[in-house]
């Protein structure tokens, strides 16, 4: 059994896994961001560290929007149409050429809020111009989804088998609890979700920077396969286990990014990664809460990874 059909096995359910499959990602150097530096850094990686898909980072630069001073600035974001993700594409198609057959090859996807988010200097202008008029602020946020969705049928045309598609919004300092979150924020992100639904292999993420999600329940209908969320959730702690019980699917995750991950000793990382995984479920991938610090040694990775694949 290959990479390819022991991922696609789990989300089925059909049998118990070979192995504990696992994964890591980090940014690359602004040199390996396109064309064939990219294709080829992302080998490397995967072929060093013995992760069990291909996750591509979104690095493309597009050509600058509007500025962004009041609400009403947001109709005028920039809308590019699917060639302008043509970069992307051609590393998608290199990498399913080049791996695809052996595993999955999954395209990074921020969330029309993430977006928006990058158009403004400051993200905290986004939240405090949707507090203010979060109709015109949504203008914006319709033209940010169609971004979003033209780079998701760019790569599906490439033949992408999935996207880790990642979510904000629901945190408590920006919109957790407040109707804004399910008004304007989550329709856009189910729309991108819609277009996803084709996909063979779709991971959530839940993306949070600061630790500051109390619930997750407005997010335990959204679609995917497999979650990836921090296992912090307000003053609790979740298992593994807990969480994946919580989205009703496979969990992804496990190991905090800045941690003992990325700064530990070998056998601080075995002992960390043996410790979550005898909380997991039998349907778990071995992750991080999101991307791993850039200096974050492979060899941490690797040995975190070695560990999930000799469970069993």
């Amino acid at each position: 059994m290959n990479k390819r059909d022991l991922l696609l096995d789990l989300i089925a359910g059909q049998q118990p896994s070979a192995y504990t499959p696992a994964a890591f990602f980090m940014h690359f150097d602004p040199i390996y961001h396109q064309g064939q530096a990219a294709i080829d850094k992302h080998l490397e990686f995967f072929s060093y560290t013995g992760m069990d898909f291909v996750k591509i980072q979104f690095e493309q630069r597009l050509p600058p929007g509007a500025t962004i001073r009041k609400p009403e600035d947001w109709a005028k974001v920039r809308l590019y149409s699917q060639d302008a993700f043509d970069t992307s594409a051609n590393l998608v198609k290199g990498l399913v050429r080049a791996a695809g057959k052996e595993a999955l090859v999954l395209m990074t996807l921020y969330s029309p809020l993430m977006w928006a988010a990058r158009a403004v200097e400051k993200s905290d202008l986004l939240v405090r111009h949707m507090r203010e008029n979060p109709e015109a602020v949504n203008k914006g946020l319709e033209i940010m989804t169609a971004n979003v969705i033209n780079l998701v049928r760019a790569c599906k045309q490439a033949g992408v088998d999935g996207f880790y598609a990642s979510t904000q919004g629901g945190e408590d300092y920006r919109f957790g609890g407040n109707p804004l979150f399910e008004q304007y924020i989550k329709p856009s992100d189910l729309a991108v979700w819609a277009e996803l639904q084709s996909c063979n292999f779709n991971i959530l993420h839940v993306c949070d920077y600061e630790g500051s999600y109390s619930t997750y329940s407005p997010l335990l209908d959204y679609p995917g396969q497999v979650v990836n969320c921090s296992l912090k959730l307000g003053e609790r702690n979740l298992t593994p286990k807990e969480a994946a019980v919580m989205f009703g699917r496979p969990f992804m995750g496990g190991l905090e990014r800045k941690g003992i991950l990325a700064t530990g000793k070998p056998a601080e990382i075995r002992q960390a990664a043996q410790a979550i995984l005898a909380q997991a479920p039998e349907r778990f991938i071995l992750a991080a809460d999101c991307t791993v610090p850039s200096e974050t040694p492979w060899e941490n990775l690797k040995t975190a990874i070695e560990t999930a694949h000799n469970r069993g």
